[in-house]
């Protein structure tokens, strides 16, 4: 497995570098935006771990070029930016995982297998009038393209894999943001509102149902 690190701080980079390749993990590097870029456009990654804080082009910048064109490759953003706002903007921008520094080296190798696997299942489902190909990365609702972010896309597909099932907001944070500690699972809400609002959901026909006090039921 190949993966680009994106940091502009040696020490965390050297660190980095040095265990993930202990691990067994093949790595590259770059200490700013426009390299990255250019080794993202040279060569196939497994996924890329980002700093936020980088000179040049930040990170939540580059993440969102990345995702123009690269919707599978997986993002994890490594980063001292902790609020929830910031939180739900390099979630919003495309990355798939966000850990805070100060973090364990252990955790960051767990997260990183989590998004290696690759189960096999159905690629083509379905809620009412809405299609969702995870091969081909698209959605449709009564034959209507529609655009989602690479979170929403992730929230959807894990909501109608587990159609008319509950699905708590502990399982969500856990299963769809990788998170498994204490946190603000209100960031689900504002990802929900705009899957709802994208795919132009009119009450009586909004196939993903609010469970007050629990989480949420996708449903035909």
């Amino acid at each position: 497995m190949h993966i680009l690190i994106v940091e502009d701080e040696a020490g965390i980079l050297q660190f980095l570098q040095q265990g993930l390749e202990e691990e067994g993990y093949s790595i590259s590097s770059a200490t700013h935006g426009s390299r990255a870029l250019e080794l993202i456009q040279q060569n196939p990654f497994d996924l890329i771990l980002l700093d936020w804080m980088l000179p040049e082009i930040s990170g939540l910048e580059l993440c969102q070029t990345i995702r123009e064109t690269d919707f599978k490759t997986p993002i994890i953003f490594l980063t001292a930016k902790d609020t929830v706002q910031e939180t739900i903007a390099g979630l919003q921008a495309g990355a798939n995982d966000y850990i805070k520094k100060p973090f364990s080296f252990e955790e960051l190798v767990a997260r990183i297998k989590i998004h290696f696997r690759n189960p096999t299942q159905n690629p083509i489902l379905t809620l009412g009038s809405i299609q969702i190909d995870t091969n081909k990365h698209t959605v449709t609702a009564s034959g209507q393209e529609v655009a989602l972010t690479q979170r929403e896309f992730e929230l959807l597909t894990y909501l109608v894999r587990n159609k008319a099932k509950v699905c708590t907001r502990n399982q969500i944070i856990e299963d769809v943001w990788n998170i498994h500690f204490n946190y603000d699972t209100g960031v689900i809400d504002v990802f929900i509102n705009a899957i709802r609002k994208k795919l132009n959901l009119k009450i009586e026909q909004d196939y993903i149902k609010t469970i007050r006090g629990v989480g949420y039921l996708a449903n035909d």
